[in-house]
């Protein structure tokens, strides 16, 4: 038994000495001196665990001990009957702690009337999971209550949805974003959102309006306000311009300097501009371009005017 105490007390005393080692130090930086002193913390821990659990069977073999030395006292049958009663095991213990389950030969005392096809209810108590999740969905419903319906902290079924709305909002425009110079003029189309004719306007007039004039209204380039084009009006046909250029004109070809995005926003943003009123406007220039043309009309002519080097 000192053997026993012996070995304890050592276990516990090295547990210490290990942890206090690991405190003093604990103030490196370095990181293998980190690694080594958790590895000490957690040794300690491990040692100081199995010096708790050396104590505790030690107890239990004292207590044994004295138990039987008392039997013996009161008479070897005595000592016999106790010897042979099975013992249960911890598990079994607890779960009728739990459960208050009824022995099987004490079953008719909690019998009901209650009867189904050859089966019996008996009046036994609830599953204690049964019980613990019943008292838990109270307990959650009454957080869930105050968190999302009392307090400002989370957010109800309404907000929940206009915020996932956002955040798809958000997520279109970025994939769209990274679409935007995909097109070309087998699939382009008209824009009309706001910020991108504004950038569309942005590119005009810094590469534009040399020759085009600040309004559309034309210089060395023909008027883009009026229904007149010289190389078609729809946005197909303006983009195209705009990428491939009228070299022999002077129009060079953009597609080397402006994104596919960057001409789709110009392109939209010179078709904004027909029906406008800017001061001196150049004569119209080409044909005369209606929707309608795209259905096969007979395109009608412009007054007389020499073609000139652009759209």
């Amino acid at each position: 038994m000192k053997r026993y105490i012996a070995l304890v007390t050592l276990m516990l005393t090295g547990g210490f000495l290990m942890a206090q080692d690991a405190a003093a130090s604990a103030g490196s930086n370095d990181f293998f001196s980190d690694l080594f002193v958790k590895m000490i913390v957690i040794a300690a821990i491990a040692v100081m665990l199995v010096a708790i659990l050396v104590l505790y069977r030690l107890l239990m073999t004292v207590i044994k001990v004295e138990q039987i030395k008392i039997y013996k006292e009161q008479g070897m049958d005595a000592y016999l009957k106790v010897a042979k009663k099975p013992k249960e095991s911890w598990m079994t213990r607890l779960y009728k702690s739990w459960t208050a389950a009824v022995p099987l030969e004490k079953e008719a005392d909690v019998l009901l009337l209650h009867e189904y096809d050859g089966i019996h209810e008996l009046d036994n108590k609830l599953p204690p999971w049964w019980v613990a999740m019943f008292y838990l969905s109270i307990i959650f419903a009454g957080v869930y209550l105050f968190y999302y319906h009392v307090s400002d902290m989370g957010m109800n079924q309404i907000e929940e949805y206009e915020a996932e709305v956002a955040l798809a909002e958000e997520q279109v425009a970025e994939f769209l974003s990274k679409q935007a110079n995909l097109i070309d003029e087998s699939n382009v189309e008209l824009l009309t959102d706001e910020k991108a004719l504004a950038a569309g306007k942005a590119i005009f007039d810094a590469n534009c309006v040399a020759c085009h004039g600040q309004f559309g209204e034309g210089t060395v380039g023909p008027n883009m306000t009026d229904n007149y084009w010289i190389h078609g009006g729809s946005i197909t046909d303006v983009f195209k311009t705009i990428k491939y250029g009228v070299p022999e004109k002077g129009m060079i070809a953009w597609q080397a300097q402006l994104r596919p995005a960057d001409m789709h926003a110009v392109a939209s943003y010179i078709l904004t501009l027909q029906g406008t009123d800017p001061p001196n406007p150049k004569a119209p220039e080409g044909e005369l371009y209606e929707p309608a043309d795209a259905q096969g009309a007979p395109a009608e002519e412009a007054p007389a005017e020499g073609e000139t080097n652009s759209l």
